[in-house]
């Protein structure tokens, strides 16, 4: 069981629900108040970060694990009331490590922040190269063009295809990658380097 800071100005749910599963809960209410934990703390596992908070949000903070040596490599999942894939894919490539839209069930952060713990304990590049072998190369550009932000437009027009060939061709990719949207699969596609 994990050693979770939850950093969100409304944690009460998650504060009282994460113990039940035998995780050690600290909690901050800004990105500036879980700087200072991390400061202090070095046996935290794994930030539950909201995006929308006062003072210093939830990009701002990221932005400062990742660029702090102690921290840079600390997982983290972002919680969001956002649900739209190219923020979601913006906040992967700032350094997240998962996304999950509130509301969300406990069952599936429980699951998530099992495997993003299980990802951040292993070599990560190894494991993840493997599942883009069964990727033709058009469908590895298009997930690479996906996991730069691109919205499905944007890489038909590079591509010069219509928009529902991108359509066809990332359901196509997400049945190869057992993954079930796009920002499963950009998030596999960034950790196996695939740019």
């Amino acid at each position: 069981m994990a050693n979770v800071l939850l950093v969100d100005d409304n944690s009460k749910y998650l504060k009282d629900a994460l113990p039940f599963y035998g995780h050690e809960v600290s909690t901050a209410i800004d990105g500036i108040q879980a700087l200072k934990i991390l400061d202090k703390k070095d046996d935290i596992d794994i930030v539950l970060l909201d995006v929308m908070m006062p003072n210093m949000d939830g990009w701002q903070t990221l932005k400062a694990i990742r660029s702090n040596n102690a921290t840079k490599h600390l997982p983290v999942i972002m919680l969001t009331a956002v649900n739209e894939d190219q923020k979601m894919v913006a906040g992967l490539k700032n350094g997240a490590d998962d996304y999950i839209v509130k509301p969300f069930i406990l069952p599936n952060l429980l699951a998530r922040m099992e495997a993003v713990l299980r990802r951040s304990h292993h070599s990560t590049r190894m494991n993840t190269e493997n599942f883009l072998t069964p990727l033709t190369s058009k469908e590895k550009e298009v997930l690479a063009l996906a996991a730069e932000g691109n919205s499905n437009k944007e890489i038909a027009d590079k591509l010069f295809v219509k928009e529902v060939t991108i359509k066809t061709h990332l359901n196509s990719i997400f049945k190869k990658l057992k993954v079930s949207n796009r920002t499963q699969a950009v998030l596999l596609a960034m950790q196996a380097g695939l740019k």
